[in-house]
């Protein structure tokens, strides 16, 4: 079919204004194969005996660990736990039969006692990562710490100083980088299969839903009570640029607000909560019983901890407790959209955007070499070759189910592993995130929310140290 000069200039017109990463199924046909199990690493021995290790903060993440326990007993054995709300301890309590004088209700308690185990777990919310992990390490305790590691630049730099004074292995939670599609990605990009990166550009769709449960309604919604939602969310994105292209960031800038959930855009007549008769709940697609009731778009568990989960229980919680509040009407302030823009040593260059208003939340990634590109949206990985012409998909789904029940694409349970296996062999080596790994992501967090207050300024970052 003939186009006229003015219809192909609208067609490129459309095209200067697509997204700026493209999903991998827009990719011209490859050849697709299953994305290959990592090798094992060669320097894990099998354990002596399992190691005895502490949860500090019994929820979801703090339960997601204690599986690994359950299912390798030979390797790691759940013997205290450190939680405030007292359904979970005995969750943690009966599921994992604790001896009852090693269940606390709060952190404290834990040091007060003589050193009784090998690690300390520290999944607690954000804002209590910094004093546990001090006083862990003090104790005599090697430390697996949630992301992100603390809630200002200043205490990252001394849960780092305290791990080098008591020599402390110390693991942070950046498991991405311990799931096979991006263990792949990397190890494409190191081997120069495209050559020299000159730039990527990268998408954290965090999901409308998501958001709304989190980071308006839930534990990250507040700079102040946690971290900035850069670091509380994405921190796992601004670490893989650095570990995939093994350089420090040397410039920051960043641009992001607050659009959408705010008392200004709340509808005429709504309510403080949904369950209080807002005319605009049935159509509203933040209504809280649609979310947690009706459709079950979000697992009630983050809701409420009593099982069996019931409707009556769940709209129980949602009239008394946090996620039942409008979305219009809450105490959140950390922004819905944040780009940020990067240099790297050498010149390559990071474009990222992290977006609340998406119906997913698979990132997508491409990656721009003088040799050739990589496209991803964590389902599917292609590598494009500009020499041949040819490309190769790694189909990543099945695998990433595989992993014991654990998420982040088979992450979080690799991760345990390699902590494991690190500290019973005293070799930090076998970590690819110890704290040292891991400070430059919270780095580049901290400058860039420095910048974006700033007005998008561009900050020049120092040598680390």
């Amino acid at each position: 079919m003939e186009i006229t000069r003015r219809q192909a200039l609208k067609s490129l017109g459309a095209a200067s204004v697509a997204p700026v990463v493209a999903d991998a199924s827009a990719v011209a046909a490859a050849v697709i194969q299953p994305l290959p199990e990592p090798a094992p690493d060669p320097r894990h021995r099998s354990q002596a005996g399992p190691l005895d290790a502490v949860i500090v903060g019994g929820g979801n993440r703090g339960w997601l660990y204690a599986q690994y326990a359950r299912t390798n007993p030979a390797s790691m054995r759940i013997v205290g736990l450190a939680e405030p709300i007292p359904v979970r301890r005995e969750k943690f309590r009966s599921a994992l039969a604790l001896d009852d004088s090693r269940v606390f209700a709060t952190w404290e308690r834990v040091f007060e006692r003589p050193k009784f185990a090998d690690v300390v777990i520290v999944t607690t919310m954000d804002g209590l990562h910094y004093a546990p992990a001090m006083r862990a390490m003090e104790m005599g305790y090697h430390v697996l710490l949630e992301k992100a590691i603390a809630q200002s630049w200043t205490q990252c730099l001394e849960i780092r100083a305290q791990a080098r004074k008591y020599d402390r292995i110390v693991a942070i939670c950046h498991v991405l980088r311990y799931a096979p599609y991006f263990m792949k990605m990397r190890d494409v990009i190191r081997n120069g299969e495209i050559g020299d990166v000159v730039s990527i550009q990268h998408l954290e769709p965090i999901g409308n839903i998501h958001m709304s449960h989190s980071f308006v309604r839930g534990n990250w919604r507040n700079e102040k009570e946690s971290t900035p939602i850069l670091l509380s969310k994405s921190c796992h994105d601004l670490d893989l640029f650095h570990w995939m292209l093994g350089k420090p960031c040397r410039k920051v800038s960043s641009l992001g607000q607050l659009t959408y959930f705010r008392r200004d855009r709340a509808p005429d007549g709504s309510t403080r909560r949904c369950t209080d008769g807002c005319p605009h709940e049935q159509r509203c697609p933040y209504s809280a019983p649609r979310i947690y009731v009706r459709d079950r778009s979000w697992d009630v568990g983050h809701v409420i901890d009593l099982q069996p989960w019931e409707d009556t229980k769940v709209m129980t919680a949602l009239r008394q407790g946090p996620y039942g509040r409008c979305v219009f009407q809450c105490d959140n302030d950390v922004p819905d959209h944040q780009v940020v823009n990067l240099e790297f040593d050498g010149g390559t260059t990071v474009a990222f955007a992290m977006e609340a208003h998406t119906t997913d939340m698979g990132r997508r990634t491409r990656v721009m070499g003088t040799l050739g590109d990589i496209v991803g949206d964590e389902q599917v990985l292609t590598v494009n070759d500009f020499s041949t012409r040819k490309a190769v998909s790694y189909k990543a789904g099945e695998l990433a189910a595989g992993y014991a029940g654990g998420g982040h694409g088979g992450g979080d349970m690799r991760l345990v592993r390699a902590f494991l296996q690190a500290v019973s062999q005293n070799d930090r080596s076998l970590l690819s995130s110890t704290v040292e790994d891991s400070m430059e992501s919270h780095r580049i967090g901290f400058e860039a929310e420095t910048s974006r207050k700033k007005g998008g300024a561009v900050v020049i970052l120092k040598d680390p140290s």
